[in-house]
């Protein structure tokens, strides 16, 4: 396959684009297989917080998709980097649902009741962990000073049931009631996106992002100066599309219809 076009690279949501609580939707394994037929640098970029890039890596090969992990970027990887950097040595006390720890490589992770009070609170994403006693003992901690850095701020996301709360729900509460600024590594945190360019090699122009967040995905990337492909699957609504503050450069029905956007044959 040849393709046509300035797009040399593409970053592509996981949740909403390629599956639904992990089930591939209608035509997108054909329409990976036919990505990586014509040879075009690609990454997975995902706020996934309850899977290692390892463990989604597994899934979606399970799935049919010709992906490895060495293909994925999550917000827990992207994550760990910002700690690393910006908060050397720190210990830092993680609210998340699910396990990710092998991604956060580096970090300093302590329990709630540890003997010194954690110098950063991180929030991943929302789930069973974050109850009450979790999120009052965040409360107090940042009260006391402490940093919070989230993984993202989204505030819902599309399960096989439907609409289901995430972190940004909680996180607009607590940073109100703290007096504090989640420092926010994943999409649509503009280094996040750099960080994926830097993953492929590849420089904002010739690169897309297709995801089924009109803010975290779509508008988040165009602000870096990439091609912003919305998709009518996951968690995208009419309403909160119409109500956005920009235009996507494209809009396609779903995953499937990317390769003809691209003119690959």
């Amino acid at each position: 396959m040849e393709r046509n076009g300035h797009i040399r690279a593409a970053l592509i949501d996981i949740d909403g684009v390629l599956t639904v609580s992990w089930k591939p939707l209608p035509g997108a394994v054909a329409a990976m297989e036919r990505l990586r037929a014509a040879g075009l640098p690609l990454a997975l970029v995902t706020n996934n917080t309850s899977r290692t890039r390892a463990v989604i890596a597994r899934r979606l090969s399970e799935e049919g998709f010709p992906i490895a992990a060495d293909d994925i970027l999550t917000a827990p990887a992207v994550t760990a980097g910002y700690l690393r950097e910006h908060h050397p040595g720190a210990r830092c006390l993680l609210i998340n649902s699910g396990e990710v720890r092998d991604d956060l490589e580096g970090v300093t992770l302590v329990d709630e009741g540890a003997d010194e009070a954690p110098d950063v609170v991180v929030f991943g994403g929302a789930g069973s962990a974050f109850d009450y006693p979790a999120l009052n003992a965040a409360f107090r901690h940042l009260q006391g000073g402490a940093h919070l850095v989230a993984m993202h701020r989204n505030l819902y996301w599309r399960t096989a049931d439907g609409l289901d709360l995430d972190t940004g729900a909680f996180l607009l509460g607590l940073e109100r009631a703290a007096r504090v600024e989640a420092e926010v590594t994943g999409k649509p945190a503009e280094a996040f996106f750099a960080t994926a360019l830097a993953h492929l090699g590849a420089t904002p122009a010739e690169t897309l992002m297709v995801g089924d967040d009109i803010e975290s995905d779509v508008l988040a990337a165009q602000r870096s100066g990439i091609t912003g492909v919305l998709v009518k699957t996951g968690k995208y609504l009419p309403e909160t599309h119409r109500a956005a503050e920009g235009t996507p450069d494209h809009v396609i029905e779903s995953f499937a219809d990317l390769p003809d956007l691209l003119e690959l044959r």
